[in-house]
């Protein structure tokens, strides 16, 4: 063995080691500095000498190529569903079938995880292929996303023949907050839960999306195993811990239904104090032979049972009602509460939602209140008890002004929402930031939501203008940093101030302008002074801006924080120019409306956007009587169907090509 090969097998190995103790056993013994440098000289070594990489290198967790779609996978163990019970005496049922057909059983009782259910499969002790549960019979082959995956082990400690196991893959409640404050500050849509977000994250054709989410997994049952004699549930678990898995390992078992029942209520009050959700209890019998005697209908198995959590509700008394700012400045109603115990916590607030909500139901400081926890995490009052109203509750009312940073509060017609407008606001830092240094805005490589939040923590920062004074030296010895990187984005921060006028005006996050109406703006008024001076007319009179967009723009340039932040950055030398000097010479798309849909082979998306824009032509996200073009690619969908029922152009990429040669 050469000692290239030597070094790689012995980086890989080390990596290995560390990862497993940092994401399984919670017990680091390295910096992620140190982690990090012996990651990049891997990821170095196995570049230059590709023939020496192992199949359980590290660097397989950074996430591989992209592909246009998911093969199929068919499950040779089915991977079936839950019976459920919502009630005590559904459970007792399901005791009477078991014991009619094998008297003598003990339970296991394990959290249900609300994630996405997942077979990992491994030959020779390597991990060779993962795919989702899909329909049970027939799944998606999602190996490499699954391979971003830390606590998912690439190599087992044994050479086992082959071993198929089923996991849970989840998100934390602390990740799924990170990823949509990110999906907020890039206008993109918000997932609805931790649930939805794991299952979209998995399910991304291109793997570095999926790396960058930290998915997390809970292996929970051997579907197939060769070479190891397994008899029981808790042995089997016992031995996937052994192997590098992470499992909800619970050693207890039960040898009466009753007080089986019993550690079920017991995780229901637990599951409030959980780092990632849960929407049961599963009760499953620990003997395998006495699985395979029960065995399974065509929808679940007979085995064990699945208990759901009804949503607990509790009587309390609202104190008080306060606002809160939101990392995108909207203002959320809480209510102050009585400490009541509920779902295995203590409350002492619940959202209100907004204004509507509080009239809606006729909410007042000092009423008696019926609260539940939605989905067991965020309280909120379901009911007002009127029947003890003493005469001395007070309606809320909404302040005029931000309590975090004095700008004007504000409500755009047909929103329910009020929002903060204010530029500097400290409760929207982070999110502001984020959206300033983003790809169609500022375009600062390098700069991701870490690194801004360690800037913020160590007080480098109080908005996106001070990125611009920061120094290598203040930054090189932040978390997987180092000085060639933190000298790269101090680079990355200076190229950025010659960026064109549109991306500091969209990077600026003015509420309803987005990066059309930010080149708009700029082509029409060339300096940013040009346009901080222009009025409502004006402004109402280009195309693309309508009313709402007018006054946001006026709005926000009239506030002292927003004239600071422009001064800041003046002094910074950023560009506030329209000097790209980009007339369009060639106007063959001029008065044209395209629409794309679907995926298209030779152009991103957006690159096509960009050229049909610098040939004089506009694009647009919908269908419409003013469309022009659809220009559709492959697995082109609803904007297809209605191009073609409203009798608008159709072409192909190819089209598209012979149009733009």
């Amino acid at each position: 063995m050469s000692d290239i090969e030597k070094r790689i097998e012995e980086l890989t190995k080390e990596l290995n080691y560390h990862t497993h103790k940092y994401y399984i056993e919670d017990a680091p013994e390295i910096t992620d500095f140190e982690f990090d440098k012996m990651l990049v000289e891997l990821e170095r070594l196995e570049e230059k000498y590709p023939e020496f990489k192992k199949s359980n290198s590290p660097t397989a967790r950074v996430g591989g190529e992209a592909v246009s779609s998911f093969e199929q996978v068919h499950h040779d163990v089915p991977m079936l569903s839950q019976q459920k019970a919502f009630s005590k005496e559904e459970i007792l049922d399901f005791d009477r079938r078991v014991r009619a057909v094998v008297p003598n059983v003990s339970y296991v009782v394990e959290q249900k995880i609300d994630g996405l259910s997942v077979s990992l499969e491994y030959a020779d002790g390597e991990f060779v292929r993962g795919s989702t549960r899909g329909d049970g019979i027939t799944g998606e082959d999602v190996t490499e996303n699954l391979k971003t995956i830390r606590t998912v082990p690439l190599s087992l400690k044994d050479k086992i023949p082959y071993l198929e196991v089923r996991g849970e893959v989840f998100l934390s409640r602390d990740n799924f907050q990170k990823i949509n404050d990110i999906m907020e500050a890039t206008g993109q849509q918000l997932f609805a839960n931790p649930r939805n977000a794991a299952a979209g994250s998995l399910r991304q054709l291109d793997p570095k999306i999926a790396s960058q989410r930290n998915l997390d997994i809970f292996v929970f049952n051997i579907q197939q195993i060769r070479g190891v004699d397994i008899l029981t549930h808790t042995q089997g678990l016992e031995f996937l811990k052994e192997q590098g898995f992470k499992t909800i390992l619970d050693k207890s078992t039960y040898d009466t239904i009753d007080k089986a029942y019993e550690r079920i209520m017991e995780i229901g009050e637990e599951r409030g104090k959980l780092y990632f959700d849960i929407d049961g209890a599963v009760i499953k019998i620990n003997n395998l032979a006495a699985r395979d005697i029960l065995g399974d209908t065509s929808k679940f198995p007979r085995w064990s049972i699945a208990y759901k959590y009804p949503a607990e509700k509790k009587t309390t008394v609202i104190q008080d009602i306060k606002v809160q700012v939101g990392r995108t400045g909207a203002i959320t109603p809480l209510a102050i509460l009585d400490t009541v115990h509920i779902a295995g916590t203590n409350v002492s607030r619940a959202t209100l939602h907004n204004l509507d909500f509080i009239r809606e139901k006729d909410i007042r400081i000092g009423d008696t209140v019926v609260i539940q926890k939605a989905g067991d995490i965020i309280p909120a009052v379901v009911e007002v008890i009127k029947e003890k109203r003493t005469g001395h509750e007070k309606e809320f009312e909404m302040p005029q002004n931000c309590l975090e940073c004095g700008a004007p509060i504000v409500r755009e017609e047909g929103e329910a929402v009020y929002r903060c407008t204010g530029v500097n606001c400290p409760a929207q830092r982070f999110r502001n930031i984020i959206h300033f240094v983003s790809r169609t805005a500022m375009d600062v490589d390098g700069l991701g939501p870490s690194v801004i939040e360690q800037m913020l923590n160590r007080n480098l920062i109080e908005t996106a203008a001070d990125l611009y004074y920061v120094q290598t030296e203040d930054i090189e010895d932040m978390d997987k940093m180092g000085k060639k990187s933190a000298s790269n984005l101090v680079n990355a921060l200076e190229k950025s101030k010659s960026n064109p006028l549109y991306r500091l005006i969209n990077a600026f996050g003015i509420r309803l302008i987005g990066e059309k109406a930010a080149k708009v703006l700029a082509a029409k008024y060339k300096t940013l002074d040009n346009l901080i001076k222009a009025d409502r007319t004006e402004l109402t009179a280009l195309e693309d801006i309508g009313e709402k967009m007018a006054d946001s723009i006026i709005r926000f340039f009239a506030q002292e924080q927003t004239k600071q932040f422009i001064k800041r950055l003046e002094d910074a030398g950023v560009n506030c120019v329209d000097n790209s000097e980009n007339t369009i010479v060639d106007k063959r798309f001029e008065g044209m409306t395209f629409v794309l849909t679907g995926t298209l082979a030779n152009f991103k998306r957006s690159d096509a956007g960009k050229i049909i824009e610098n040939y004089g032509g506009k694009t647009s996200s919908s269908v419409s009587k003013k469309t022009t073009y659809v220009l559709a690619g492959a697995e082109a969908g609803s904007k297809l169907d209605k191009a073609q029922s409203l009798g608008i152009t159709v072409i192909s990429e190819a089209e598209f090509e012979e149009m733009i040669k």
